[in-house]
């Protein structure tokens, strides 16, 4: 391969992008010119105070304490990724105990428990066709850990939009009984918080777990943000015990680089964004009313209340099985009418995204869909 002849990714500037992972962490102009201007190694510490949290020129501190209002919490950090920040909150927690998850979660908080020394159960989904996770199922569990091990678990962790179906769970419900049975609750957003509004003491969360890749508009890279309520600091952001600026579960100091600063150059649009959460609702609603006139279903609880769309698809199935192009043949068809994201050789069951369509744009991706079902 010859790196002088990298091509350049245009694929937000040339196409329809319906990537779930990506059409949440589309960067901003404000990011890209952030980018670029720190794009060398460790270019945030030109003023470093001693750690990464504490510094001020650019503004980090003062960043981390603006995000902490907008998610209803106390405290912050910034990790590499999501998944840092929960494999954070159960190391400082675990005491070789139990967690209680929900089975929709993503495989980081499983291999982070695991790591963690933790003693994974799970709260089972309820099955076709949605996929559910019911919050009451959560009082179930506590009790039958408590009657396997003796003591209820040491942290409850609920995916409040999980990444497969696009289910969104009554967080402030799970809040609730993890409070009455005063089990920490530990929430990963990767797939919520910076699309639509979250106030973690409402929804009686202990500890916030974010994804900038995922849904603030932070682009590519490692940027995640951990929130955490009062109380849980000198545990969860304990100090390294001859460093006493540097939060022992992130290994000091964690995203060093233009991550960091594109996640924060892309935070006053995210701060507006959330509010439009309604209408993001509609137009995935919207485009699945469309798409289930062929023979086409949406898998996951209806009608969505998120924009990740899972679809069970046999009208583009039964065209690949004649098709010279066999299951290739909806990628590039989808391709030549210039949209992408979809993965190449799926023609069954795939997931796709509306986060930040125009209606203009959802309306087309609706009609390319039928016409290509036939429709």
């Amino acid at each position: 391969m010859n790196i002088g002849k990298l091509e350049l990714r245009d694929r937000e500037e040339s196409f329809i992008n319906l990537n779930p992972l990506q059409t949440g962490g589309r960067t901003t102009s404000d990011a890209r010119k952030a980018i670029i201007s720190y794009i060398d190694g460790y270019s945030i510490c030109d003023w470093c105070k001693g750690a990464l949290h504490i510094t001020t020129e650019p503004d980090i501190a003062g960043f981390l304490g603006e995000v902490s209002d907008f998610l209803g919490m106390d405290y912050a950090l910034p990790t590499n990724g999501c998944r840092e920040a929960k494999y954070g909150v159960m190391h400082a927690i675990s005491t070789g105990g139990s967690i209680l998850c929900d089975g929709n979660m993503h495989y980081s908080s499983e291999v982070s428990a695991e790591r963690a020394g933790l003693k994974i159960y799970k709260v089972p989904n309820k099955g076709e066709p949605e996929y559910k996770i019911n919050p009451e199922d959560y009082s179930e569990g506590f009790e039958l850990i408590k009657k396997e091990t003796g003591k209820y678990p040491e942290l409850a962790l609920l995916t409040h939009v999980d990444g497969e179906y696009g289910n969104v769970v009554d967080a402030k419900e799970v809040g609730k009984i993890c409070n009455d049975y005063s089990v920490p609750f530990l929430l990963n957003t990767a797939y919520s918080s910076g699309r639509m509004e979250i106030d973690g003491k409402k929804i009686g969360a202990d500890f916030i777990a974010c994804s900038g890749h995922k849904s603030w508009a932070a682009g590519g890279g490692n940027i995640g943000i951990l929130a955490i309520k009062e109380g849980w600091q000198d545990k969860v952001f304990k100090p390294g015990a001859n460093w006493k600026s540097k939060p022992l579960e992130i290994l000091g100091c964690s995203s060093r680089g233009a991550s960091l600063l594109a996640l924060m150059a892309s935070f006053p649009h995210v701060k507006e964004r959330v509010k439009k959460w309604d209408e993001e609702v509609k137009k995935a609603r919207y485009l699945v009313n469309e798409l289930e006139k062929i023979d086409i279903k949406q898998i996951g609880e209806k009608p969505k209340n998120h924009d990740l769309i899972k679809l069970d698809t046999p009208v583009y199935d039964n065209i690949a099985k004649t098709h010279k192009k066999k299951g290739y043949f909806l990628y590039y068809e989808l391709k030549d009418r210039g949209i992408i994201g979809m993965k190449a050789g799926r023609t069954r069951k795939f997931k796709i995204s509306t986060y930040g369509l125009s209606w203009e744009q959802v309306s087309y991706v609706a009609e390319s869909f039928l016409e290509i079902g036939g429709g």
